[in-house]
């Protein structure tokens, strides 16, 4: 059973939503990303999502470009990320870490090298944000030939069909955006994610995560009633920015954030159990 598996399969018998966490490797300095890392699981998140930097990120707003933009311009990488992933495992071996970000930087490395660098820094799963998973044939073979998960998006306006033939690539868990946009966009609609991720479990017996627009506790409570796990990452990301000069309030305005979350995700679990 990989990390990831493991982690939701640990939530769901304590009766307990997973939370997902994402920060861009490298933001504000590579210097910061582990220490943050760190923080956010002694904060109560679950699973850590890091952003590969890259130039052009399509799918995220402005708040993870200008985090992209802070990380390339303080010289990051891939394997840069992939050297914090493998620091980050010297204290941690139990925390699932997955890569997310665009296929450019992954080709430039080579698939098969990419796949064997992952593995052996630690990573669990890698999300690849512009490849589709009829397209994705020879990533998802190496990632497979070392145990790594792909993790695919499925988007509001995707029909069931489509998201029967994601979720037959997919392990780990299957990533739902919750909102048409890019991240940190728009609001909410409770209602509508609902309906989508009742969808989504038709078809596949992995774990859904929900993600875009999370804000604040509030918005975590209201989606762990309806998903197995909350995404977070724009909200994050904008604490990191708010104190790029102060590592130290970074990460106590990035800790202080994450526990919120975790009250919110636990809340309905302790109302049930009361």
């Amino acid at each position: 059973m990989s990390r990831i598996s493991h982690r939701f399969s640990q939530r769901r018998a304590e009766g307990r939503k997973t939370l997902v966490t994402y920060l861009t490797g490298g933001d504000p300095n590579p210097q910061a990303t582990v220490p943050m890392m760190q923080t956010l699981v002694a904060s109560g998140a679950d699973i850590i999502e890091v952003g590969m930097p890259f130039s052009d990120p399509m799918a995220d707003g402005p708040v993870i470009q200008a985090a992209c933009d802070r990380a390339l311009a303080a010289g990051t990488g891939l394997r840069g990320v992939l050297e914090m992933v493998r620091e980050f495992r010297r204290e941690d071996q139990d925390t699932p870490v997955v890569l997310m970000g665009y296929l450019n930087p992954i080709e430039q490395i080579g698939y098969i090298e990419f796949a064997r660098l992952a593995a052996a820094a630690g990573v669990d799963g890698v999300l690849t944000v512009d490849l589709p998973p009829e397209e994705g044939n020879e990533l998802v073979a190496a990632l497979a030939d070392h145990d790594l998960d792909p993790i695919w998006l499925v988007a509001p306006t995707t029909r069931i069909e489509r998201i029967r033939a994601i979720c037959d690539h997919a392990r780990g868990f299957v990533y739902y955006v919750s909102l048409k946009g890019v991240t940190g966009a728009a609001t909410l609609d409770i209602d509508s994610v609902s309906e989508h991720v009742e969808a989504i479990r038709q078809t596949t017996q992995l774990p859904v995560g929900v993600g875009f627009g999370v804000r604040n506790g509030d918005d975590a409570a209201r989606l762990g009633e309806v998903a197995d796990a909350v995404v977070v990452g724009s909200a994050i990301v904008s604490r990191i920015a708010e104190h790029a000069e102060d590592q130290a309030a970074g990460i106590e305005a990035v800790g202080a954030f994450t526990r919120s979350l975790r009250a919110g995700l636990d809340a309905p679990s302790l109302e049930a159990s009361s």
